[in-house]
C-alpha cells in the first residue's frame, strides 16, 4: 500500500487490500494515529499537479480520515488551506499539517467545536483573515455512532449528531458567502447511507439524505452568484469514524468486503473527487453529488 501515484494504471480491487481488521475501539472521536491498520491519506500516493493553485480552503474535520486526505491533496494541488478539528484530536491535526506543509503552501489550523454557531463564525473569520478570502469550502466533519435498536436512540445523540452534520453546515456555509467570490465552491461529504442506510445508524443516514437535498437546493440558490455547491457520497472507507463506535465489532472485522469491489476503500482514494469539485475542471457541475463506493452505486 502507498508504493503507486493516483496516475498509475493498476486493478482497482487489488490496489489496497481487502485489510485484516482486529477487534478494536476508541473513544469518539477516534484518531488516525490509534487506528489499525493504518489508513492510507495520500501521504506517499498523491501527485500533485497544481490543480489549485492560489486558491484559499477551509475544511472541517481534517486531522484524519477524508479530511485529512482532502487537505494534504488540496496543499500538493497549490492551495493555502485552514483545517479544523476537535481539542481531544490536536496529535492527528498537528502530524496532518506537518504534511501539508512539506508542499510549501500556507496550512493554518484552529481547535474547536462545530457544535457552537459562534466557532463556525469564528473558523470563517480566522480563514479570511489568514488568507484574504476563501474559495472553497469542505463541509467534511461527521458525528456516526452505531445504535442497533431506535429506542436506545438517546435524544442528546440525535440533537449531536444533526447538529454536527446539518447545522454546520448551514452555519458555516452562511458564513462563507461574504468571503467568497464568484467561482468559489462549497463541497459536502454526504454518503452511500443518503441511499442505502444501515438500520443501526438512523441518524447518521438521515442527516446524510439531509446534506444531499441540501446540496441540491443550496446549488440551485447560488449558481446565479456563480458559486458552485456539489457533495462526495463516500461508501465504506477506512477511517477513526468506524472504530470509535461507527461500527459493532462484528461489522468492523468484515468492514467493506461486501462491495463489489470486496475491500473497503482508503480516504486517498475520495480526494480525486474533492480536487474535481474545486476546481476549474468542474465548472459546468453544481448541485451534484459524486459517489465513491466500491460499487455500491447511487440511484
Amino acid at each position: 500500500m502507498g508504493d503507486k501515484d493516483q496516475y498509475t494504471m493498476q486493478d482497482p480491487t487489488r490496489q489496497y487490500p481487502a485489510l485484516d481488521i482486529p477487534e478494536q475501539t476508541q473513544r469518539e472521536p477516534g484518531l488516525d494515529a490509534n487506528l489499525q491498520p493504518k489508513a492510507d491519506h495520500g501521504e506517499t500516493t498523491y501527485r500533485g499537479t497544481g490543480r489549485l493553485q492560489g486558491r484559499k480552503a477551509v475544511i472541517t474535520g481534517a486531522d484524519s480520515g477524508i479530511g485529512r486526505a482532502v487537505a494534504i491533496a488540496y496543499a500538493r494541488e497549490g492551495a493555502d488551506v485552514v483545517i479544523t478539528y476537535l481539542p481531544s484530536e490536536e496529535t492527528d491535526a498537528k502530524d496532518a499539517m506537518r504534511i501539508m506543509k512539506e508542499a510549501g503552501h500556507n496550512v493554518y489550523g484552529l481547535a474547536g467545536d462545530l457544535t457552537s454557531e459562534d466557532f463556525c463564525k469564528e473558523l470563517i473569520s480566522f480563514g479570511a483573515d489568514k488568507m484574504g478570502s476563501i474559495d472553497i469550502l469542505v463541509n467534511n466533519a461527521g458525528k456516526q455512532v452505531y445504535v442497533p435498536n431506535i429506542e436506545d436512540l438517546s435524544t442528546d445523540q440525535l440533537v449531536s449528531t444533526f447538529t454536527v452534520n446539518i447545522f454546520a453546515m448551514f452555519w458555516l456555509s452562511k458564513e462563507v458567502l461574504a468571503h467568497m467570490p464568484p467561482g468559489g465552491t462549497i463541497i459536502n461529504t454526504a454518503s452511500i447511507q443518503a441511499y442505502q442506510p444501515s438500520p443501526g445508524l438512523l441518524d447518521y443516514a438521515s442527516t446524510k439524505a439531509a446534506i444531499v437535498n441540501f446540496t441540491h437546493g443550496l446549488g440551485k440558490q447560488l449558481a446565479p452568484r456563480g458559486i458552485r455547491v456539489n457533495a462526495v457520497a463516500p461508501g465504506p472507507i477506512w477511517t477513526p469514524l468506524q472504530p470509535s463506535h461507527g461500527q459493532p465489532q462484528e461489522k468492523l472485522v468484515q468492514f467493506g468486503q461486501n462491495t463489489p469491489m470486496g475491500r473497503p476503500g482508503q480516504p486517498a482514494e475520495c480526494a480525486p473527487a474533492y480536487v474535481f469539485l474545486a476546481s476549474q475542471e468542474s465548472s459546468y457541475t453544481t448541485g451534484e453529488v459524486i459517489g465513491v463506493t466500491g460499487g455500491q452505486h447511487l440511484p
